[in-house]
Protein backbone atom coordinates (compact mmCIF):
# COMPACT_ATOMS: atom_id res chain seq x y z
CA UNK A 1 0.00 0.00 0.00
CA UNK A 2 1.45 3.53 -1.23
CA UNK A 3 1.50 5.63 2.10
CA UNK A 4 1.93 9.41 2.86
CA UNK A 5 4.11 10.83 6.12
CA UNK A 6 1.81 9.68 8.78
CA UNK A 7 0.15 13.59 9.42
CA UNK A 8 -0.08 14.05 5.99
CA UNK A 9 -1.97 11.05 5.51
CA UNK A 10 -4.76 11.46 8.15
CA UNK A 11 -5.58 14.52 6.51
CA UNK A 12 -6.04 12.98 3.35
CA UNK A 13 -8.19 10.17 4.89
CA UNK A 14 -10.09 12.30 6.58
CA UNK A 15 -10.89 14.31 3.27
CA UNK A 16 -11.37 11.27 1.06
CA UNK A 17 -13.48 9.96 3.72
CA UNK A 18 -16.79 10.16 1.02
CA UNK A 19 -15.11 8.76 -1.93
CA UNK A 20 -16.35 5.53 -1.29
CA UNK A 21 -19.74 6.75 -1.62
CA UNK A 22 -19.28 6.83 -5.61
CA UNK A 23 -19.75 3.38 -5.08
CA UNK A 24 -22.25 1.18 -3.86
CA UNK A 25 -20.50 -2.14 -3.57
CA UNK A 26 -21.91 -5.54 -3.45
CA UNK A 27 -19.45 -8.60 -2.71
CA UNK A 28 -18.88 -10.47 -5.39
CA UNK A 29 -19.49 -13.49 -3.14
CA UNK A 30 -23.71 -12.67 -3.29
CA UNK A 31 -23.43 -12.22 -7.36
CA UNK A 32 -21.39 -15.23 -8.81
CA UNK A 33 -18.09 -15.84 -9.41
CA UNK A 34 -16.47 -13.38 -11.86
CA UNK A 35 -19.85 -11.07 -11.97
CA UNK A 36 -19.64 -7.34 -11.46
CA UNK A 37 -22.78 -5.48 -10.39
CA UNK A 38 -22.93 -1.94 -12.17
CA UNK A 39 -22.90 -0.40 -9.45
CA UNK A 40 -19.70 -1.78 -8.52
CA UNK A 41 -18.09 -0.51 -11.48
CA UNK A 42 -15.86 2.64 -12.40
CA UNK A 43 -17.49 4.86 -15.05
CA UNK A 44 -15.13 6.15 -17.05
CA UNK A 45 -14.69 9.16 -19.59
CA UNK A 46 -11.90 9.30 -22.10
CA UNK A 47 -10.43 12.99 -22.77
CA UNK A 48 -8.52 12.09 -26.36
CA UNK A 49 -9.13 9.51 -28.03
CA UNK A 50 -5.92 8.64 -30.54
CA UNK A 51 -3.57 6.02 -30.58
CA UNK A 52 -2.39 5.96 -26.72
CA UNK A 53 -6.31 6.50 -25.60
CA UNK A 54 -7.15 3.54 -27.95
CA UNK A 55 -5.14 1.47 -26.51
CA UNK A 56 -5.76 2.29 -23.06
CA UNK A 57 -9.81 1.88 -23.96
CA UNK A 58 -8.69 -1.76 -25.66
CA UNK A 59 -7.46 -2.47 -21.44
CA UNK A 60 -9.91 -0.66 -19.47
CA UNK A 61 -12.68 -2.27 -21.78
CA UNK A 62 -11.29 -6.01 -20.71
CA UNK A 63 -11.56 -5.07 -17.17
CA UNK A 64 -14.66 -5.93 -15.26
CA UNK A 65 -14.05 -3.45 -12.97
CA UNK A 66 -14.58 -0.47 -15.26
CA UNK A 67 -17.11 0.63 -17.59
CA UNK A 68 -16.51 3.17 -20.07
CA UNK A 69 -19.28 5.34 -21.03
CA UNK A 70 -17.93 9.01 -22.73
CA UNK A 71 -15.28 9.82 -24.64
CA UNK A 72 -14.26 13.55 -26.06
CA UNK A 73 -12.31 14.16 -29.09
CA UNK A 74 -11.61 17.22 -31.60
CA UNK A 75 -10.65 14.92 -34.32
CA UNK A 76 -14.09 12.94 -35.57
CA UNK A 77 -12.24 9.88 -37.35
CA UNK A 78 -10.76 9.08 -34.24
CA UNK A 79 -13.85 9.35 -32.15
CA UNK A 80 -15.51 7.26 -34.21
CA UNK A 81 -12.78 5.12 -34.43
CA UNK A 82 -12.83 4.61 -30.63
CA UNK A 83 -16.54 4.44 -30.80
CA UNK A 84 -16.08 1.34 -32.72
CA UNK A 85 -13.57 -0.35 -30.71
CA UNK A 86 -15.78 0.51 -27.43
CA UNK A 87 -18.37 -1.26 -29.21
CA UNK A 88 -16.78 -4.07 -30.65
CA UNK A 89 -15.19 -4.96 -26.82
CA UNK A 90 -18.02 -4.47 -24.95
CA UNK A 91 -20.62 -5.95 -27.53
CA UNK A 92 -18.46 -9.28 -27.60
CA UNK A 93 -18.30 -9.54 -23.51
CA UNK A 94 -22.56 -9.06 -23.37
CA UNK A 95 -22.47 -11.73 -26.98
CA UNK A 96 -24.52 -9.55 -28.63
CA UNK A 97 -24.06 -7.92 -31.86
CA UNK A 98 -24.15 -3.98 -30.75
CA UNK A 99 -23.68 -1.60 -27.98
CA UNK A 100 -25.25 1.63 -27.75
CA UNK A 101 -24.91 4.11 -25.01
CA UNK A 102 -21.19 6.00 -25.42
CA UNK A 103 -21.88 9.70 -24.85
CA UNK A 104 -19.39 11.44 -27.34
CA UNK A 105 -18.89 15.21 -27.95
CA UNK A 106 -15.83 17.58 -28.66
CA UNK A 107 -15.85 19.54 -25.50
CA UNK A 108 -14.33 18.18 -22.23
CA UNK A 109 -16.41 20.43 -20.25
CA UNK A 110 -19.55 18.58 -21.78
CA UNK A 111 -18.13 15.01 -20.55
CA UNK A 112 -17.00 16.18 -17.26
CA UNK A 113 -19.82 17.47 -16.07
CA UNK A 114 -21.89 14.37 -16.63
CA UNK A 115 -23.20 12.56 -13.29
CA UNK A 116 -22.51 9.43 -14.62
CA UNK A 117 -19.31 9.37 -14.53
CA UNK A 118 -16.86 8.64 -11.52
CA UNK A 119 -13.51 9.18 -13.42
CA UNK A 120 -11.72 11.02 -16.50
CA UNK A 121 -9.04 9.80 -18.43
CA UNK A 122 -6.73 12.35 -19.95
CA UNK A 123 -4.83 10.82 -23.03
CA UNK A 124 -4.71 14.37 -24.86
CA UNK A 125 -1.39 15.55 -26.07
CA UNK A 126 1.15 17.19 -22.77
CA UNK A 127 -0.25 20.98 -23.70
CA UNK A 128 -3.85 19.65 -22.98
CA UNK A 129 -3.06 17.41 -20.05
CA UNK A 130 -3.49 20.15 -17.12
CA UNK A 131 -6.73 22.50 -17.84
CA UNK A 132 -9.02 18.87 -18.04
CA UNK A 133 -7.62 16.84 -15.07
CA UNK A 134 -7.85 20.00 -12.93
CA UNK A 135 -11.47 20.93 -13.94
CA UNK A 136 -12.22 17.13 -13.43
CA UNK A 137 -11.13 17.03 -10.31
CA UNK A 138 -12.74 20.15 -9.42
CA UNK A 139 -16.48 18.65 -11.04
CA UNK A 140 -15.31 15.90 -8.33
CA UNK A 141 -14.03 13.20 -10.60
CA UNK A 142 -11.12 10.93 -9.95
CA UNK A 143 -8.40 11.25 -12.98
CA UNK A 144 -6.18 8.97 -14.41
CA UNK A 145 -3.81 11.40 -16.62
CA UNK A 146 -1.54 9.91 -19.22
CA UNK A 147 2.70 10.40 -18.73
CA UNK A 148 4.66 13.05 -18.91
CA UNK A 149 2.06 14.27 -16.18
CA UNK A 150 2.21 18.15 -17.23
CA UNK A 151 3.52 19.99 -19.95
CA UNK A 152 5.30 22.59 -16.97
CA UNK A 153 6.90 22.59 -14.11
CA UNK A 154 4.09 24.78 -12.68
CA UNK A 155 1.12 22.99 -14.33
CA UNK A 156 2.33 19.80 -12.65
CA UNK A 157 2.04 21.70 -9.14
CA UNK A 158 -1.56 22.95 -9.54
CA UNK A 159 -2.78 19.43 -10.47
CA UNK A 160 -0.97 18.33 -7.62
CA UNK A 161 -2.60 20.74 -5.19
CA UNK A 162 -6.33 20.42 -6.79
CA UNK A 163 -5.90 16.95 -6.53
CA UNK A 164 -5.58 17.16 -2.39
CA UNK A 165 -7.89 20.22 -2.42
CA UNK A 166 -10.91 18.37 -3.95
CA UNK A 167 -9.56 15.14 -2.34
CA UNK A 168 -9.44 13.24 -5.40
CA UNK A 169 -7.59 9.76 -6.77
CA UNK A 170 -4.73 10.59 -9.58
CA UNK A 171 -3.21 7.67 -11.10
CA UNK A 172 -0.03 9.05 -13.30
CA UNK A 173 0.05 6.45 -16.38
CA UNK A 174 4.13 5.64 -15.65
CA UNK A 175 3.11 2.24 -15.78
CA UNK A 176 6.50 0.62 -15.70
CA UNK A 177 6.06 1.02 -11.32
CA UNK A 178 3.07 -1.87 -11.92
CA UNK A 179 5.56 -4.42 -14.01
CA UNK A 180 7.94 -7.07 -11.66
CA UNK A 181 11.32 -6.19 -13.16
CA UNK A 182 10.73 -2.42 -12.67
CA UNK A 183 9.77 -3.52 -8.79
CA UNK A 184 12.74 -5.93 -8.29
CA UNK A 185 15.05 -3.44 -10.30
CA UNK A 186 14.10 -0.59 -7.37
CA UNK A 187 14.14 -2.90 -4.23
CA UNK A 188 17.45 -4.44 -5.17
CA UNK A 189 18.73 -0.78 -5.66
CA UNK A 190 17.16 0.84 -2.49
CA UNK A 191 18.24 -2.07 0.02
CA UNK A 192 22.12 -1.63 -1.31
CA UNK A 193 22.85 -4.77 -3.71
CA UNK A 194 24.77 -2.63 -5.65
CA UNK A 195 26.35 -1.07 -2.51
CA UNK A 196 26.17 2.73 -2.04
CA UNK A 197 24.70 4.27 -5.32
CA UNK A 198 27.17 6.98 -6.91
CA UNK A 199 25.76 7.47 -10.31
CA UNK A 200 22.24 6.48 -12.66
CA UNK A 201 22.33 6.85 -16.57
CA UNK A 202 19.31 7.40 -17.84
CA UNK A 203 18.88 7.08 -21.90
CA UNK A 204 16.08 8.80 -23.28
CA UNK A 205 15.63 10.17 -26.82
CA UNK A 206 16.61 14.31 -27.53
CA UNK A 207 15.11 17.47 -25.58
CA UNK A 208 12.17 19.05 -27.28
CA UNK A 209 12.40 21.69 -30.17
CA UNK A 210 10.38 24.43 -31.84
CA UNK A 211 8.02 23.63 -34.27
CA UNK A 212 8.64 24.64 -37.85
CA UNK A 213 6.19 22.56 -39.49
CA UNK A 214 4.74 23.73 -42.90
CA UNK A 215 0.90 24.62 -42.97
CA UNK A 216 -1.52 22.29 -45.02
CA UNK A 217 -4.98 22.78 -45.49
CA UNK A 218 -7.10 21.75 -42.23
CA UNK A 219 -9.28 18.78 -42.88
CA UNK A 220 -12.85 18.88 -42.41
CA UNK A 221 -12.92 16.47 -39.47
CA UNK A 222 -11.11 18.09 -37.01
CA UNK A 223 -11.33 21.17 -34.97
CA UNK A 224 -8.00 22.62 -35.28
CA UNK A 225 -8.53 25.41 -33.10
CA UNK A 226 -9.57 23.21 -30.12
CA UNK A 227 -6.74 20.57 -30.87
CA UNK A 228 -4.48 23.88 -30.61
CA UNK A 229 -6.14 24.67 -27.38
CA UNK A 230 -3.64 26.71 -25.00
CA UNK A 231 -0.89 26.74 -27.49
CA UNK A 232 0.07 29.42 -29.94
CA UNK A 233 -1.94 29.53 -32.78
CA UNK A 234 -0.61 27.92 -36.14
CA UNK A 235 -1.65 26.54 -39.03
CA UNK A 236 -2.70 22.74 -39.62
CA UNK A 237 0.32 20.03 -39.74
CA UNK A 238 -0.44 16.38 -40.28
CA UNK A 239 2.74 15.62 -38.69
CA UNK A 240 0.78 16.79 -35.27
CA UNK A 241 -2.16 15.16 -36.28
CA UNK A 242 -1.77 12.77 -38.70
CA UNK A 243 -4.63 10.55 -40.26
CA UNK A 244 -6.20 7.39 -38.50
CA UNK A 245 -5.21 4.93 -41.21
CA UNK A 246 -1.17 5.85 -40.48
CA UNK A 247 -2.12 4.64 -37.02
CA UNK A 248 0.94 5.82 -35.75
CA UNK A 249 2.24 7.59 -32.50
CA UNK A 250 2.03 11.37 -33.65
CA UNK A 251 5.11 13.90 -33.85
CA UNK A 252 3.31 16.29 -31.65
CA UNK A 253 6.18 14.90 -28.60
CA UNK A 254 8.54 16.19 -30.29
CA UNK A 255 7.74 20.17 -29.77
CA UNK A 256 7.90 22.38 -26.78
CA UNK A 257 4.67 23.63 -27.46
CA UNK A 258 2.79 20.59 -27.56
CA UNK A 259 5.28 18.23 -25.73
CA UNK A 260 8.64 18.12 -23.74
CA UNK A 261 10.72 15.98 -26.95
CA UNK A 262 11.37 12.49 -26.72
CA UNK A 263 13.37 13.29 -23.51
CA UNK A 264 10.22 13.90 -21.70
CA UNK A 265 7.75 11.27 -23.59
CA UNK A 266 10.32 8.44 -22.43
CA UNK A 267 11.96 10.45 -19.64
CA UNK A 268 8.61 9.96 -17.81
CA UNK A 269 9.10 6.29 -17.95
CA UNK A 270 12.79 5.99 -17.45
CA UNK A 271 13.55 9.38 -15.17
CA UNK A 272 10.18 8.04 -13.32
CA UNK A 273 12.58 4.34 -12.18
CA UNK A 274 15.53 6.96 -11.64
CA UNK A 275 13.28 7.68 -8.76
CA UNK A 276 11.91 5.43 -7.46
CA UNK A 277 15.14 3.43 -6.96
CA UNK A 278 16.85 6.23 -5.28
CA UNK A 279 13.82 6.84 -3.34
CA UNK A 280 12.73 10.49 -4.28
CA UNK A 281 9.92 10.45 -5.40
CA UNK A 282 8.80 13.68 -3.26
CA UNK A 283 12.30 15.71 -4.90
CA UNK A 284 14.49 15.31 -7.54
CA UNK A 285 18.19 16.92 -8.49
CA UNK A 286 19.18 20.19 -7.19
CA UNK A 287 21.33 20.82 -10.07
CA UNK A 288 21.46 20.78 -13.74
CA UNK A 289 24.45 20.95 -15.55
CA UNK A 290 24.23 21.20 -19.35
CA UNK A 291 27.54 19.77 -22.06
CA UNK A 292 29.56 22.36 -22.72
CA UNK A 293 28.13 21.74 -26.35
CA UNK A 294 25.18 23.72 -26.66
CA UNK A 295 23.80 21.39 -29.77
CA UNK A 296 24.28 18.23 -27.94
CA UNK A 297 20.83 16.17 -27.11
CA UNK A 298 22.84 14.24 -24.84
CA UNK A 299 25.54 14.78 -21.87
CA UNK A 300 22.95 17.07 -19.44
CA UNK A 301 24.32 16.32 -15.80
CA UNK A 302 21.79 16.20 -12.98
CA UNK A 303 22.62 16.52 -9.20
CA UNK A 304 20.96 15.20 -6.09
CA UNK A 305 21.19 17.28 -2.43
CA UNK A 306 23.10 13.84 -1.45
CA UNK A 307 25.54 14.49 -4.12
CA UNK A 308 24.23 11.29 -6.42
CA UNK A 309 24.81 12.24 -10.24
CA UNK A 310 22.37 11.52 -12.88
CA UNK A 311 23.13 11.65 -16.31
CA UNK A 312 20.76 11.99 -19.57
CA UNK A 313 23.34 9.65 -21.47
CA UNK A 314 23.55 6.78 -23.89
CA UNK A 315 24.67 3.67 -22.45
CA UNK A 316 24.02 1.69 -25.96
CA UNK A 317 21.49 -0.15 -24.50
CA UNK A 318 18.46 1.40 -25.95
CA UNK A 319 16.29 3.21 -23.59
CA UNK A 320 16.96 2.41 -20.02
CA UNK A 321 18.34 3.25 -16.44
CA UNK A 322 21.85 2.22 -15.02
CA UNK A 323 22.91 1.81 -11.37
CA UNK A 324 25.94 2.66 -10.64
CA UNK A 325 26.91 1.38 -6.73
CA UNK A 326 30.15 0.86 -4.73
CA UNK A 327 29.59 -2.96 -5.44
CA UNK A 328 28.20 -3.29 -8.79
CA UNK A 329 25.87 -2.20 -11.27
CA UNK A 330 22.19 -3.22 -12.45
CA UNK A 331 20.79 -2.18 -15.64
CA UNK A 332 16.78 -2.16 -16.02
CA UNK A 333 14.66 -1.45 -18.89
CA UNK A 334 11.69 -3.57 -20.40
CA UNK A 335 14.34 -5.42 -22.57
CA UNK A 336 16.47 -6.64 -19.59
CA UNK A 337 17.06 -6.73 -16.13
CA UNK A 338 20.71 -7.48 -15.17
CA UNK A 339 23.63 -6.75 -12.89
CA UNK A 340 27.38 -6.91 -12.60
CA UNK A 341 28.16 -8.90 -10.84
CA UNK A 342 25.14 -11.12 -12.37
CA UNK A 343 24.54 -12.22 -8.27
CA UNK A 344 22.81 -8.89 -7.75
CA UNK A 345 19.71 -9.35 -10.23
CA UNK A 346 19.32 -13.32 -8.81
CA UNK A 347 19.36 -12.53 -4.96
CA UNK A 348 15.90 -12.47 -3.23
CA UNK A 349 15.03 -9.55 -1.34
CA UNK A 350 15.30 -10.60 2.67
CA UNK A 351 12.43 -10.70 4.75
CA UNK A 352 12.65 -7.22 7.11
CA UNK A 353 14.35 -5.18 4.37
CA UNK A 354 12.83 -2.71 2.44
CA UNK A 355 9.62 -3.52 0.40
CA UNK A 356 7.81 -1.13 -2.21
CA UNK A 357 4.41 -0.77 -3.08
CA UNK A 358 3.46 -3.93 -5.49
CA UNK A 359 0.48 -3.32 -8.56
CA UNK A 360 0.32 -5.84 -10.91
CA UNK A 361 -2.68 -3.58 -12.85
CA UNK A 362 -1.64 -0.41 -13.32
CA UNK A 363 -5.03 0.60 -14.39
CA UNK A 364 -7.06 -1.52 -11.56
CA UNK A 365 -4.57 0.28 -9.08
CA UNK A 366 -6.24 2.89 -10.06
CA UNK A 367 -10.05 1.53 -9.06
CA UNK A 368 -8.94 -0.34 -5.93
CA UNK A 369 -6.79 3.41 -4.73
CA UNK A 370 -10.82 4.44 -5.50
CA UNK A 371 -12.26 2.10 -3.57
CA UNK A 372 -9.80 1.81 -0.33
CA UNK A 373 -9.38 5.78 -0.22
CA UNK A 374 -5.36 5.31 -0.72
CA UNK A 375 -2.67 6.83 -2.98
CA UNK A 376 -2.21 4.63 -5.94
CA UNK A 377 1.43 3.96 -6.77
CA UNK A 378 2.42 6.63 -9.15
CA UNK A 379 -0.02 9.11 -7.42
CA UNK A 380 0.06 12.71 -8.23
CA UNK A 381 2.97 14.23 -6.58
CA UNK A 382 5.45 11.60 -8.19
CA UNK A 383 3.72 12.19 -11.57
CA UNK A 384 4.78 15.83 -11.33
CA UNK A 385 8.43 15.26 -9.67
CA UNK A 386 9.16 12.77 -12.72
CA UNK A 387 7.38 15.20 -15.20
CA UNK A 388 9.56 18.03 -13.67
CA UNK A 389 13.08 16.23 -14.36
CA UNK A 390 11.80 16.18 -17.99
CA UNK A 391 10.94 19.41 -17.91
CA UNK A 392 13.65 21.06 -16.32
CA UNK A 393 16.07 19.29 -18.42
CA UNK A 394 14.58 20.81 -21.11
CA UNK A 395 14.93 24.27 -19.73
CA UNK A 396 18.65 23.41 -18.92
CA UNK A 397 19.60 22.02 -22.30
CA UNK A 398 17.42 25.38 -23.88
CA UNK A 399 19.25 27.74 -22.06
CA UNK A 400 23.02 25.85 -22.27
CA UNK A 401 24.23 27.41 -18.37
CA UNK A 402 23.88 25.15 -15.04
CA UNK A 403 20.71 25.77 -13.15
CA UNK A 404 20.92 25.25 -9.41
CA UNK A 405 17.14 24.64 -8.49
CA UNK A 406 15.27 24.54 -4.67
CA UNK A 407 13.25 20.92 -4.89
CA UNK A 408 10.95 22.18 -2.22
CA UNK A 409 10.21 26.06 -3.52
CA UNK A 410 10.25 24.56 -7.13
CA UNK A 411 11.78 27.62 -7.81
CA UNK A 412 15.76 28.34 -9.63
CA UNK A 413 17.99 30.20 -7.38
CA UNK A 414 19.21 33.51 -8.86
CA UNK A 415 17.89 32.85 -12.72
CA UNK A 416 14.76 34.78 -13.26
CA UNK A 417 14.91 33.53 -16.80
CA UNK A 418 14.60 30.10 -16.16
CA UNK A 419 11.77 30.76 -13.35
CA UNK A 420 9.82 32.40 -15.80
CA UNK A 421 10.04 29.13 -18.00
CA UNK A 422 8.74 26.91 -15.06
CA UNK A 423 5.21 27.99 -16.14
CA UNK A 424 4.01 29.26 -19.93
CA UNK A 425 2.10 31.73 -22.09
CA UNK A 426 -1.92 30.41 -22.56
CA UNK A 427 -3.73 31.58 -25.63
CA UNK A 428 -6.35 34.06 -24.61
CA UNK A 429 -9.62 31.86 -23.17
CA UNK A 430 -7.32 29.16 -21.67
CA UNK A 431 -5.87 28.79 -18.22
CA UNK A 432 -4.68 26.96 -15.82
Amino acid sequence: MNTLPTANRRKFLRQTATIGAAFTIIPRHVLGRGFVAPSDKLTVGFIGTGKQGRGLARRFADMAEMQIVGACEVEQQKLKWFQEIVAEKYAASRGTDTFEGLFTTSMHEELIQRADIDGIVVSTPDHWHAEPAIDAMKAGKHVYCEKPMAHTVKEGRAMVEAARKYSRIFQTGSMQRSRDTFLKACELVRNGYIGEVKQVLVNVGDPAKVCDLPVEETPAHIDWDRWLGPAPSRGFSSILSPPVEQDIFPKWRDYKEYGGGILSDWGAHMFDIAQWGLGMDNSGPVSYIPPADSQATRGLKMVYENGIEMYHQDFERGWGVRFIGTEGTLDISRQYLDSKPESIVTAEIKQGETRLYKSENHSLDWVQAIRNNTLPICDVEIGHRSASICNIANIAYELGRELTFDPVKEKFKGDGEANKMRGKEYRKGYRV
